[in-house]
């Protein structure tokens, strides 16, 4: 099942952004990641404002395949530098649909 990584970043120092930005995309390609969309045009419609700079979510086919790409070596550092210039949060979420197994959710034809 394929899954998603949402990366909701605040950059607090930006001198890592250039070198993340240069080399993360190919080692989430290595691991058959695709990233859905990188932007910083973010609008809060409803709940709490969060001050995040930059919303990228990427697509991966599977959870094995994002645990790679967290795992592999050569994102070690990069994700080390993003981590010390960022206020960073990244969540997985599945492909799933709860419709039709919660009584009040019926599933979508």
């Amino acid at each position: 099942m394929s899954v998603f990584l949402i990366a909701d970043i605040k950059v607090t120092d930006e001198g890592w952004v250039p070198g993340y930005a240069a080399q993360a995309h190919e080692i989430v390609a290595k691991h058959g990641g695709r990233y859905l969309t990188r932007s910083a045009n973010i609008e809060v419609i409803e709940g709490e404002t969060r001050d995040s700079t930059l919303i990228a979510i990427i697509l991966f086919p599977d959870r094995a395949a994002l645990a790679s790409f967290l795992a592999d070596p050569d994102y070690a550092p990069l994700a080390a530098a993003r981590q010390a210039g960022s206020l960073s949060s990244f969540r997985m979420v599945d492909e799933s649909d709860v419709a039709g197994t919660i009584p009040y959710l019926t599933a979508a034809a």
